[in-house]
């Protein structure tokens, strides 16, 4: 939203789900710009946590007649009766951050649902609720909202329940994994175990500031994942890689992913080239950002002792450092550099990491910090600490080398 200039406000943030305010309405195609979104939904009312914490947990019959009155009264059920052609096939997701709120998911599902579905019947409409009591979870997933059009329909309904205030909203948009999936695992060049997955890739992008028009580069291309994804952008792309089996595998998957998607006027270059000559292949201020993830070091299949990581680590450092150096002679001003380095757990359970920043402040850059304290609310709770942080980090149990992902700005 920074690099499109889209004013925003973020006034709540939890593990379960965050709300912003914006000062123009989202398109809904815009989750396909997004790595990590799975549900967008628009809010159409609000009313107090305690409410629905009365409602289902002291079983206040009163509280729960009130909400089901504000659902009434927030029009979605208005507009599923409108869409619907004959019978109407709806679902409800309910998302919790209070732990004590979690067991009653189930059945605020089931109220919502009956609420719904009596109101339906005012309007003449027969009713279909799709909903799982016998889940941990009370929320259907992207893929079941997919597969049962209820974006189109405007047929799900989601409850968002924050620690002061609860949001009633309506899905506009959800992540389509099968496009992801394609991209990922349909393409006509592979290279699974160093592969980035695309989620990541678009991640890294848009944390890029990369906009159409703009010109990226990835000198550690591989089979051009991060390439790829900055065409869908509609930026034009350059690759470089060392291996001349990666310049012409990225260079097939390039011309693949032109014909799927029709992107006639794409406009990609990938050449064979060591990173300690970039500037000379690439020119002096020639591209406006640069997204890639070098060299993590060897697959591990255990985890490693700190000695060893750290060892990793040192072996790496003249490969990364060499490589900031060139990044910025080749960077516009203001460009932006997105990198990653290895994020190695240890059998001690601390990670190694590489001091990737301090080098990069020396070649002449500045840290860009992930979020940004002016986009929140000012009486967010948390803020300070998302403000302070310096990276991302994007690791799972499976994986020994995590990544740690780093913005710099010229």
């Amino acid at each position: 939203m920074q690099a499109r200039q889209i004013r925003f406000d973020v006034m709540y943030v939890s593990r379960e789900f965050f709300t912003i305010q914006l000062d123009e309405q989202l398109d809904g195609n815009a989750i396909a710009d997004l790595g990590g979104t799975i549900k967008i939904g628009e809010a159409k009312t609000e009313f107090a946590s305690e409410l629905v914490k009365a409602a289902f947990i002291e079983k206040n019959k009163e509280a729960q007649r009130q909400v089901s009155e504000a659902l009434e009264k927030s029009g979605l059920v208005d507009a599923m009766a409108k869409q619907a052609e004959g019978k109407v096939f709806f679902g409800v997701s309910v998302y919790c951050t209070e732990s004590q709120l979690k067991p009653q998911a189930g059945g605020i599902q089931r109220l919502l649902g009956s609420a719904i579905k009596e109101e339906l019947a005012g309007y003449g409409k027969k009713a279909r609720f799709m909903g799982f009591a016998d889940k941990k979870q009370a929320q259907l997933s992207h893929v079941e909202v997919l597969k049962k059009h209820l974006v189109e329909s405007k047929s799900e309904v989601l409850l968002c329940i924050g620690k002061e205030t609860a949001w009633v909203a309506t899905t506009v948009a959800v992540h389509n994994p099968f496009e992801f999936q394609k991209r990922d695992i349909y393409k006509p060049r592979q290279r699974k175990i160093f592969g980035m997955p695309p989620r990541l890739a678009k991640i890294m992008v848009n944390l890029s500031a990369c906009t159409p028009g703009k010109v990226l580069l990835d000198p550690f291309c591989g089979v051009g994942t991060v390439l790829a994804e900055a065409l869908l952008v509609k930026a034009a792309v350059v690759g470089t890689d060392i291996n001349p089996w990666c310049v012409k595998a990225a260079v097939d998957n390039l011309v693949w992913l032109k014909q799927e998607y029709e992107l006639w006027d794409a406009d990609f270059r990938v050449v064979q080239s060591d990173v300690s000559v970039l500037t000379s292949k690439i020119g002096q201020e020639a591209v406006d950002c640069i997204v890639s993830e070098p060299d993590l070091g060897p697959a591990l299949r255990q985890v490693p002792t700190t000695p060893y990581a750290e060892k990793v680590i040192l072996k790496l450092e003249p490969l990364f450092f060499g490589f900031v150096e060139e990044a910025y002679k080749v960077l516009k001003p203001q460009g932006r550099l997105v990198l990653v380095t290895p994020y190695m757990r240890t059998r001690s359970g601390q990670a190694v990491t590489m001091p990737i920043a301090e080098k990069a402040l020396d070649a002449g850059f500045s840290l860009v910090k992930p979020f940004v304290e002016g986009n929140f609310k000012s009486t967010l709770v948390g803020k300070e600490d998302l403000a302070a942080l310096e990276s991302l980090v994007e690791v799972d149990e499976r994986h020994k080398t995590g990544r740690q992902i780093h913005i710099f700005e010229k």
